[in-house]
């Protein structure tokens, strides 16, 4: 399997390619701001043909470029339903503007082929199959995807804006809910095996064994304790 993930654009959010193998075809996570130049160049280096773009929640930062890699391939998006408004209304979702100079490069609105994420939902493409979980707490409709076990690789989890190596997403904008953000947790991470390799929306890879005896969020809530709200990360 090929996994080339890459961090774009001001909050160094990653985006990934995932295919089978080189040359063949890919799905695309999470092109956010100004992700477009490394999608394409990931593209060309491993020769591959994007089919589909899966969103793991709808913030500025993740979904930025999702009209003009949508438009450059002529490939759908999924989103979950609950962050859709995002995709037309950046600045509500984190309860203030931005700013005109970063919404000025900026190209917000829905792709042409926009599609619903389902909790529990399969999604098969490129030859590979994507489980759904809905996992609200840092917005609505965040989910993560996870790709099961093969004899090349571990179980993966791309966790979105859910868990990072070390901490959690924060819940302080629009839609956020500390309480949520644990029971997702709880009900998403913690029944993964210790081999499941986590790869975040932002910093880098770990582990869900790691997480579980290092990450004080996640330990709490195996422990069935409360934590503190998280630190502010990413967007």
């Amino acid at each position: 399997m090929l996994i080339a993930g890459f961090p774009a654009g001001a909050w160094g959010t990653n985006c990934y390619l995932v295919a089978p193998a080189a040359g063949e075809e890919c799905v695309i996570i999470d092109p956010g701001h100004r992700a477009a130049p490394g999608v394409e160049e990931a593209v060309a280096r491993h020769r591959l043909k994007p089919v589909a773009v899966i969103l793991t929640h709808g913030h500025v930062d993740h979904v930025a470029s999702v009209v003009p890699v949508c438009g450059a391939h002529g490939v759908p998006a999924w989103l979950h339903p609950e962050d859709r408004y995002m995709l037309s209304d950046p600045e509500k979702a984190i309860g203030a503007r931005i700013g005109q100079p970063l919404m000025g490069e900026l190209t917000v609105g829905e792709p042409d082929d926009l599609r619903e994420l389902t909790d529990g939902a399969r999604l098969d493409l490129a030859g590979l199959s994507f489980s759904v979980a809905h996992a609200p707490g840092h917005t609505k409709g965040s989910v993560t995807f996870r790709l099961p076990e093969r004899p090349d690789i571990p179980p993966v989890l791309f966790s979105g804006d859910l868990l990072f190596a070390g901490s959690i997403g924060r819940t302080d904008f629009p839609g956020g809910d500390p309480d949520e953000i644990l029971r997702s947790l709880a009900r998403v991470c913690l029944p993964l095996d210790d081999s499941t390799v986590v790869l975040s929306g932002h910093g880098p890879q770990t582990t869900i064994g790691r997480e579980r005896a290092t990450n004080p969020y996640l330990r709490d809530t195996a422990a069935g304790q409360g934590a503190a709200a998280p630190p502010r990360r990413g967007m």
